[in-house]
């Protein structure tokens, strides 16, 4: 039986918020960043207090040990999102991986009558860099439009992919409305007009089963804080053949075979090719203990808990009559929200009072603002340690700021 109260047990922010406090922290903003296990934080410790050395620097026995710990970790990787360790590059997270896809890729291979399709769902590391590759490039940006929910399905990619269509860049999971991309349906129909699929994982690898062979993307990125790993630490993984077409976005120390006076550069093959500089080793140690971690309770079981919670949130606060919620059929563990008569901000500094943690704004998808027809939402997002104590508390919160009392005397 899937157990958040004792998974707690696991997470020094926890254990340490009830000495503090004397009681649970309320922690809802899980699509932000999670709390990290202690096995994380022993082994970023362990890096740091009993296996410090750089990698591929030295010919001494701790710096051998490093270079097989993270060619442990690249496998690790691997098995988790079913790749190859040549197809798993370590970036610094899901904006550095994007970033090096629409730099060594787009820059590379689009031209002026190219087209990237986006989203208004999409998160600005989705967006911002393929405005750049566009002002770089002269190609085009257009938009997959979304139905009505706010989901993107195969239909509306069908509708607007061209042989003009070169890149199709969306999130698997969006970090606002919490809906699942089709991403099966969706590769198939880019690849049958020749465009690349980029899908960026940041909402959805760390709370389900992710398998790119068979969803057959070409690209995909995400971040090890948002997986019970430590910040500065993520992964791109690209189909080997095209990783072997990319430049690198940086060059530098490690990722080269050779070069000279004359400028004649040889680089490493992929993955050590877009990895110049020393690797974030510590935190490389953190994130193989975060995955290994999370393949010991199972993803499906992670998902499904999730799933729990949405339906139980959703129910919970429809009954309150106060609240506009956004995303009521979405699948994952995200309840995007307004309080009748309360902007999103004053409400989640309300929350804040009351020991609940939510996000309120944009949420980084500031397109997505016109599509939903309000400025500012709050977002109260779940992950394997949320319960439905966590839910009731923010309901019984909810409930306290009808018709805006509250406001007097709390402000």
């Amino acid at each position: 039986m899937f157990d958040p109260k004792r998974l707690r047990q696991d997470f020094p922010m926890y254990r340490n918020h009830i000495k503090m406090q004397g009681k649970d922290l309320v922690w809802l903003d899980n699509a932000s960043t999670t709390f990290k296990p202690d096995v994380v934080v022993s082994a970023v410790t362990s890096y740091m207090t009993e296996e410090t050395s750089n990698s591929h620097r030295g010919d001494y026995d701790l710096c051998f040990q490093m270079d097989k710990k993270v060619k442990e970790a690249r496998e690790t990787v691997a098995s988790f999102i079913h790749a190859e360790p040549n197809e798993v590059v370590f970036t610094s997270g899901t904006t550095a991986s994007i970033n090096l896809v629409a730099f060594g890729y787009g820059v590379k291979f689009l031209k002026p009558e190219d087209e990237i399709l986006l989203t208004e769902a999409e998160h600005a590391s989705n967006v911002l860099p393929w405005f750049k590759v566009a002002e770089m490039t002269g190609c085009k940006i257009r938009y997959i439009p979304l139905d009505k929910e706010g989901r993107l399905t195969p239909e509306n990619l069908s509708k607007t992919i061209s042989e003009h269509t070169k890149i199709v860049a969306v999130a698997h999971v969006t970090n606002v409305l919490g809906f699942l991309a089709p991403v099966k349906e969706l590769a198939s129909i880019a690849h049958a007009h020749g465009a690349v699929l980029v899908l960026d994982g940041a909402q959805s690898v760390p709370h389900m089963p992710t398998d790119v062979k068979d969803l057959d993307v070409d690209f995909l990125s995400f971040s090890g804080h948002k997986l019970c790993g430590p910040t500065g630490i993520g992964v791109l993984y690209g189909r080997y053949e095209l990783l072997c077409k990319m430049d690198p976005f940086m060059t530098g120390g490690g990722m080269n075979a050779k070069f000279d006076m004359c400028g004649d550069v040889g680089y490493l093959a992929p993955p050590m090719k877009f990895e110049a500089g020393t690797q974030p080793l510590a935190e490389i140690f953190g994130l193989d203990a975060a995955i290994r971690y999370l393949q010991s309770i199972g993803l499906e079981n992670i998902h499904q808990h999730e799933k729990e919670l949405k339906r139980y949130a959703v129910e919970q606060l429809k009954k309150t009559g106060i609240v506009t919620i956004y995303n009521e059929n979405s699948e994952a563990g995200i309840v995007t929200f307004n309080v009748e008569g309360v902007f999103a901000q004053d409400a989640a500094s309300y929350l804040n009072h009351c020991g609940i943690a939510c996000r309120s704004g944009q949420h980084c998808a500031k397109i997505l603002t016109s599509f939903l027809g309000t400025i500012a939402t709050i977002r109260a997002s779940f992950y394997l340690y949320t319960d439905k104590e966590d839910i009731d508390a923010l309901v019984e919160a909810v409930k306290n700021m009808k018709g805006g009392a509250f406001l007097d005397a709390f402000f």
